[in-house]
This record gives C-alpha cells, sequence and structure tokens, in this order.
C-alpha cells in the first residue's frame, strides 16, 4: 500500500509538470507620482478611452401626461346641507361663467334667507328710530342718550344684516330653499361626481369640476439622479400622442418633494400654443434641451473602495494612471451615469481598470 501511493504521488507530479507554465495573469500596477504606473507588457489588458460625444447617453424624453394647473380648476361643493334637484351639464361641456350647472334644494338655505329679509327689516327700523332721534335733537326736544341708544341698536343691526347677507351668498343665488350652483369661470366641465336625488353635505366631495383649457401643463416625473439637471426655465419640446402635435414649452417649476418609492420628482412644463382640442389626461413625451444629458461608462470602469467610494482611473499625458473619485446615477444595459468627477477629453480606463488596482472591487 505504502508502495502504492508513493506512485501515485510521482504520477501526479509527472502530469503537473507536463502541463506547462500556469496562464500569466497581469499584476497591479506601481505606485508612483500619485497614481500608478505600469510596465508596458501590462498595458496590453488595458483599454483606454477618450471622453468624447461617444460617451454622452442622452435620457432627455420622459414620458408624462396633460394636466390642468391647480389655479385652473374649479371645484365646487354643496353649500348646504340638501338634495340634487337636478344636474344641467355633462363632462366635457363648455360652459361660461354663470351658467348654472346644478340645483339644489335645502332647509338651511331657506332658513337663512329668511334671516336676511328680517336682518333687513331691522336695519330698516333702526335707521328710521335714529333719524327720529337725530330730528328731534336738532329741534331741541330730544334727549342724548335717547339718541345714542338709537344710533348703537341701528349700527347693531347693520352689523346683523352684514353677515346674514355673507351666509346667504356663501349658499349662492337661487329663490326660497333652491340653490342654484353657477360656474365661476369660463371652461370646461372636468367632472359631473353627483346625480338628480342625491343627498349632499358641506365638506363632501365637489359636484361639478370645471377647468380652463387654456391653462394647461405638462407634468412629468423625473428620475431623482437628473433633478439637478433640470432648472426653471429650462426649454422642453412636448409630443402629445394622441393628438400627433407638438408644443413648445418651458419647465415651469419642480416638485417640492421626491416620491420616497419611485424616487422621482415631478416637473411642471408651460406649454405654448393653441391648445383646442386637448385635454387633461392626454399622454405626452417630453424632451428636455440638453439639460438632462449624463455621460455614462461602461460598468467595468467604475471600481468600488471602503465599501462607498466609487473610483475611475484616467491615464495622465505621462502615462500615469491617475484614480479619480466619481459620483454615479443609476445603471443599465451595462453602462452606468456619471453625474460628477470626469469631463470631455479625460483618458478613462473603461476595461482593465482592476489590474491597476487590487484593492478595489468590481462596481458590478
Amino acid at each position: 500500500m505504502k508502495r502504492y501511493r508513493t506512485y501515485l504521488l510521482a504520477i501526479g507530479v509527472v502530469v503537473t509538470a507536463g502541463c506547462g507554465k500556469p496562464e500569466e495573469k497581469p499584476l497591479p500596477g506601481v505606485a508612483a507620482n500619485n497614481g500608478v504606473v505600469l510596465a508596458e507588457a501590462r498595458l496590453k489588458f488595458i483599454e483606454v478611452k477618450v471622453v468624447g460625444e461617444d460617451m454622452m447617453r442622452a435620457r432627455q424624453t420622459i414620458p408624462g401626461r396633460l394636466e390642468m394647473r391647480a389655479q385652473a380648476v374649479s371645484a365646487l361643493g354643496a353649500p348646504a346641507e340638501g338634495r340634487v334637484v337636478s344636474v344641467l351639464v355633462r363632462p366635457g361641456e363648455k360652459v361660461a361663467a354663470g351658467k348654472i350647472l346644478a340645483t339644489l334644494q335645502s332647509a338651511d338655505v331657506s332658513a337663512a334667507r329668511a334671516a336676511l329679509d328680517q336682518a333687513k327689516t331691522r336695519v330698516t327700523a333702526a335707521e328710521e328710530a335714529l333719524r327720529r332721534q337725530t330730528e328731534m335733537m336738532a329741534k331741541g326736544v330730544g334727549v342724548e342718550l335717547e339718541r345714542i341708544e338709537a344710533e348703537t341698536r341701528a349700527r347693531e343691526a347693520r352689523s346683523e344684516l352684514e353677515r346674514a347677507q355673507n351666509v346667504t351668498r356663501f349658499l349662492g343665488s337661487g329663490q326660497g330653499n333652491t340653490i342654484e350652483l353657477r360656474a365661476p369661470i369660463n371652461g370646461v366641465v372636468i367632472a359631473v361626481n353627483t346625480s338628480t336625488g342625491s343627498v349632499v353635505s358641506p365638506g363632501g366631495s365637489p359636484l361639478v369640476e370645471i377647468g380652463d383649457p387654456s391653462r394647461l401643463w405638462a407634468v412629468a416625473h423625473i428620475p431623482e439622479a437628473d433633478a439637478a439637471s433640470v432648472a426653471k426655465g429650462l426649454p422642453v419640446k412636448v409630443h402629445v400622442t394622441s393628438a400627433n402635435r407638438e408644443f413648445q414649452g418651458v419647465v415651469d417649476g419642480l416638485g417640492s418633494q421626491i416620491d420616497p418609492e419611485t424616487r422621482r420628482l415631478p416637473v411642471y412644463v408651460a406649454l405654448q400654443g393653441d391648445f383646442r382640442g386637448l385635454t387633461p389626461g392626454m399622454y405626452a413625451d417630453l424632451t428636455f434641451a440638453k439639460g438632462m444629458e449624463a455621460l455614462s461608462l461602461p460598468v467595468a470602469a467604475v471600481l468600488i473602495k471602503g465599501g462607498k467610494k466609487r473610483i475611475v482611473y484616467i491615464q495622465r499625458a505621462d502615462g500615469v494612471f491617475e484614480p479619480r473619485d466619481v459620483r454615479t446615477g443609476p445603471s443599465a444595459e451595462g453602462r452606468v451615469r456619471i453625474l460628477d468627477g470626469i469631463k470631455p477629453g479625460d483618458k478613462v480606463v473603461t476595461k482593465g481598470a482592476l489590474l491597476i488596482d487590487g484593492e478595489a472591487e468590481q462596481m458590478l
């Protein structure tokens, strides 16, 4: 058995010797002059490219849709408890300011209008009493105290009348127990959320919504990484897909908060032109003017050091490979966006970066 083991060992030695030399693997470079120097024999494993237009990956076109500006939408709710008697409009209908949209019957409005009539009567009586007291004082037969009391009652009656007028003005137009909901602006009926016979109350959902179609804008949600590239005033082309129409626009504003789930930020684009035939909800493609272009590199070009730090290697004019910190964005299709750290004209190691820095890790 001992001689058998010795025989197997001898065979193993012979086989190993016959396999030839192991494949040569380049070793990391030598640190020198704030960078790394590679022997000429090692350079064949390295690929270097000059940052240019071919590395610019434009993520300019973002899907969005048309929406009414918040200030262009009027939502009419029930001003008092009541029942819907009639609905006089339908979604998509154009209406002029003042048009009756729906009517309601309400005991509350009947009581409010009765209170207004009573307030008017009290004001008339109080002002008449004050007039008489003033005339008597002028003739020298009046009592100052009585004139002051009459003046106080008149002032109180006028205050009560003003309050009653405000209440009925809020309730809207109509007679008796009827409330007329009227369009406050010229526009298009966006939604009708009630029907005849429905019982409604203040604070509920809007009964009718009207929007001004001349105040449309396009809304898109851009990735968090692009937020710094978009600013108010940036030109945008908006192509409305279903209408096959294109509009010029500019960024009117950005949302104040990034969505924590999608990591996107809303961008609002003001449109220019004739919006006839367009309605809220239409899909659109928004093309931003150069503001969302970004440099991209193969993922193999970006190394990770210390668990968080992202670096690439730049070849200087003296041949030294210098590490450069970069800020990265999202990656897709084998490439990663570079948001900061390099510029056009830099010579970047796009292949074999790990052979320069043996302590780093590949990004992906």
